[in-house]
């Protein structure tokens, strides 16, 4: 969920039902303490194929969530995204407001926005524009407050603002599954007989009981001996 304009984000429930999503969303004005409450009905579809191997999550400065949730939003930035990317499979992942990934409450100037991170991913490689933006060198000089390399045109601008410091170029490949165990057909096979476990014979318990008693009772026995000593034959005049 994200923030509604001119009021602070809260959850009042959510449930799932089949293939479909709901959630309430409450909030309220800081200056009217105005509560409005909204219902969301999100209908839950399965991406197609297993999880592309190349995700690039770029951050926009210029944007709040829930700007970027509505899909004509999100078509635009993936043509955005496509110019520098130089694929035409691209999809969005996943759309995070940058405040819960740490980030500062923006103050409440006109225009600042809270930035949100956007996940985008390909079954392309990445281009060299993307690579040399998150490259080693890229990140010096990003720590010395500079730009980083950028060997393409930034097609996002105007609409949005990348922090091109906050690149992140993930590769990821599907991780090879353990065979399971061969389940049998349960039937005992013909001709065998089903052989229970032989009896433990029963072990000799005496040693240890004795031990577990007699070793207590010795200790008891020579405390009783010596605060016996103590109190009876170190007295005065004895």
């Amino acid at each position: 969920h994200g923030p509604v304009p001119g009021g602070d984000p809260g959850v009042g429930g959510w449930h799932l039902q089949g293939s479909l999503l709901g959630l309430q969303v409450l909030a309220y004005n800081r200056h009217t303490y105005e509560t409005v409450a909204q219902r969301l009905v999100i209908t839950i579809v399965p991406a197609p194929g297993d999880e592309p191997p190349y995700q690039g999550e770029f951050l926009v400065g210029n944007r709040n969530v829930e700007e970027l949730l509505p899909a004509a939003a999100r078509e635009i930035f993936l043509q955005a995204t496509a110019g520098v990317w130089e694929r035409d499979d691209l999809h969005v992942i996943n759309v995070t407001s940058a405040l819960d990934r740490g980030g500062r409450v923006p103050l409440p100037i006109e225009g600042r926005k809270e930035g949100v991170y956007v996940k985008v991913g390909s079954r392309g490689a990445f281009s060299p524009c993307l690579a040399s933006a998150a490259s080693p060198q890229s990140r010096f000089r990003c720590s010395l407050g500079q730009q980083p390399l950028a060997s393409c045109y930034d097609t996002f601008a105007p609409h949005f603002t990348i922090r091109w410091c906050n690149l992140t170029l993930l590769q990821v490949w599907p991780s090879p599954t353990a065979p399971g165990p061969a389940w049998g057909s349960g039937v005992l096979e013909e001709g065998g007989d089903f052989q229970p476990p032989t009896e433990v014979p029963p072990g000799d318990l005496l040693p240890g009981y004795l031990v577990t008693l007699l070793v207590p009772l010795a200790v008891a026995a020579l405390l009783c001996l010596l605060l016996g000593h103590l109190m009876c034959c170190r007295r005065e005049g004895v």
